[in-house]
């Protein structure tokens, strides 16, 4: 952030200390800031009055970093005279370089106040605000700054800045590109193109400009770390780390760094050095929610649960909150007696973790509560056979009184859940009895092996898109499973999946015959009713594999290799499920061999299930 060039002498001065500040102007301009700075500081001896010199001396700290110092002498100057409207911005450019965001703020609001046409004050109070995430005012602030001074770069990326964070990305994308083309050799510019196009799943793009912006500043450790960001979701786990490590190297007290060393290395598996990396992070930055978070995937992928679902528990104070709804209702972790209570348990996440983790609702109420489950309405009718101690209510319906409340991924907390206690009676959900029954009448008399199939899980909003489309299989790939004794049924629901059925058997499609009964799939209870008729289901990380595993019903999940700490470390078994087996990627984005070992098993499988 700029500061403000000296203004002339407000009072009358003598020739000689007149000539000292035009000399040590000069000086100033020319960055000489030693010699400026003796002139002024010997001005100030003459006169411990003279506003610009005590200015400038503050303006000369600011430059050369020394910050503290520069606050203490521009506040006095202000003292002096506080109608100069560039010494407001210089303290609040001071005090922004400081991390005091909120202080800035009234800096820059007298700035405005003493020249409401000042550009640069509404551009700094843009600044400091998007530091603060307040980006809807930062954007309004941007939009003054650049009525006023429609060529002004700075205020073109500062709106890129906030646009970034409203998730605007492609607005973002078009300020930074009016940003570069009045100033090309501008590397933050550059920088936030790149965070607009990662954003915007065009990561290859955002490396060139992450590149261009470290091109233009070596020692940028921000665009290192977010160019590592760009390789990570195009799981390219090696080389993001090589870039977190330049950024951690280049600034040692960088703790967003150090926890994507953390991601990075929990992705390949290099789990001590992935929990050590995270534990600099909150060193670093002792409140940092989302590396507390990012341990407790790591500690629970590992099967260290006591310490994981502690930790979990930040997930309410991330950058993206989960499941942190304003109650009044206390929170209840276990640790009271709720006999004769009411308690509210709801969902939080995704489909598949309410179906997963909604067993905890009947041992709640075996404790002697009334329990409230709130649940999406895809769920509701099936939840219904959880049991008679479970009302279910759908999400957003009106709710009567409760004492308590919880979300459904603290009850394992609650119960002090470890791997060896894990809940697992199964079934614990079940199918209706009369919708089964017409399926079972119109899928008609069996002759071969029934297998269901989901090759896609949808956009999960709580996940990046790349974490989304790794856990995906593109339908194309299922062509080896293909088998004359197995008759194929698609429980996929959503897009992109669908549509991409549609047209690969509008096409020369050469897999497996699918039969696709989805259109008549309007909740998860339907979906369970089909599934009762079916032998197995092969399904990718999502819903329908939990909808399987609470049926009691034979599940193939079909598992990244950066797997969802749900499914735990090198098993081929869940603990959550013991109906469900794993296939793991052995390595990133190859679906080849787990397609073939599922093939394999298939042979074994249609000749028992015929």
């Amino acid at each position: 952030m700029r500061s403000q060039t000296p203004s002339p002498p407000q009072k009358e001065i003598s020739a000689t200390i007149q000539e000292a500040f035009r000399q040590a102007v000069a000086l100033h301009q020319h960055g000489r800031f030693a010699e400026a700075e003796a002139v002024y500081q010997d001005i100030l001896r003459q006169d411990p009055t003279f506003f610009e010199a005590l200015h400038l001396l503050g303006v000369v700290a600011l430059q050369t970093r020394r910050t503290r110092e520069s606050v203490e002498l521009i506040t006095k100057a202000i003292a002096l005279n506080p109608n100069i409207a560039a010494a407001h911005i210089n303290l609040g450019s001071a005090l922004i370089a400081l991390t005091r965001f909120a202080e800035a703020l009234p800096s820059f609001d007298n700035a405005i106040a003493l020249r409401p046409d000042f550009a640069e004050a509404h551009n700094n109070r843009a600044a400091a605000l998007n530091a603060l995430k307040r980006h809807e005012q930062a954007l309004k602030s941007c939009d003054t700054a650049l009525a006023l001074k429609p060529d002004y770069p700075e205020a073109h990326n500062n709106r890129a800045d906030a646009l970034n964070a409203l998730k605007r990305h492609g607005e973002a994308l078009a300020s930074c590109d009016r940003a570069i083309a009045l100033k090309s050799n501008y590397p933050e510019a550059h920088n936030n193109r790149g965070n607009a196009l990662n954003a915007l799943a065009r990561h290859e793009e955002a490396i060139a400009s992450y590149d261009k912006a470290i091109a233009l500043n070596a020692n940028y450790a921000e665009a290192h770390n977010n160019r590592g960001n760009a390789l990570y979701n195009l799981a390219q786990p090696e080389q993001a780390l090589a870039s977190y490590e330049k950024a951690v190297a280049l600034r040692p007290n960088y703790a967003e760094a150090h926890n994507n060393c953390g991601n990075a290395s929990s992705y390949l598996k290099d789990c001590e050095t992935a929990l050590v990396r995270y534990d600099r992070a909150i060193a670093l930055k002792p409140d940092y929610a989302d590396s507390y978070f990012n341990k407790s995937l790591l500690l629970l992928l590992m099967g260290h649960f006591e310490q994981g679902w502690q930790l979990y528990e930040w997930r309410k104070k991330k950058a993206n909150p989960i499941a942190a709804r304003p109650y009044r209702q206390p929170l209840w972790l276990g640790e009271r007696n709720i006999a004769g209570k009411t308690i509210l348990l709801y969902e939080e996440q995704g489909l598949g973790d309410t179906i997963q983790f909604c067993r905890y609702a009947k041992l709640v109420a075996e404790l002697g509560a009334k329990v409230i489950l709130e649940a999406p309405p895809q769920l509701t009718r099936l939840l219904g056979s959880l049991s008679q101690g479970v009302e279910i209510v759908e999400t957003g319906a009106p709710l009567s009184d409760f004492d308590y409340q919880c979300p459904l991924l603290s009850l394992p907390l609650a119960f002090k859940t470890s791997l060896s206690n894990i809940p697992a009676n199964i079934p614990y959900l079940k199918a209706d009895l009369q919708k089964s029954l017409s399926w079972k009448e119109k899928l008609g008399e069996k002759t071969k092996a029934r297998v269901g199939l989901v090759w896609s899980g949808g956009i999960r909003p709580n996940q990046p898109v790349s974490v989304n489309n790794r856990r995906n299989i593109p339908l194309s790939k299922l062509v080896p499973l293909k088998h004359p004794n197995i008759d194929f049924y698609s429980l996929q629901k959503g897009q992109p999946g669908e549509s991409e059925l549609g047209e690969l058997k509008r096409g020369n499609w050469n897999g497996p015959e699918i039969i696709d009964f989805s259109s008549q799939l309007s909740d998860f209870s339907d979906t369970a009713a089909l599934m009762e008729n079916l032998d197995l289901l092969i399904t990718v990380d999502t819903s329908t594999a939990h909808l399987a595993g609470a049926l009691g019903k034979p599940v193939w999940i079909l598992n990244r290799f950066d797997t969802c700490w749900r499914w735990l470390l090198e098993r081929t078994d869940s603990p959550w499920y013991p109906t469900a087996k794993l296939y793991r990627q052995e390595k990133g984005e190859d679906w080849a061999h787990v397609i073939q070992r599922v093939k394999k098993d298939l042979a074994s499988f249609q000749r028992g299930a015929a």
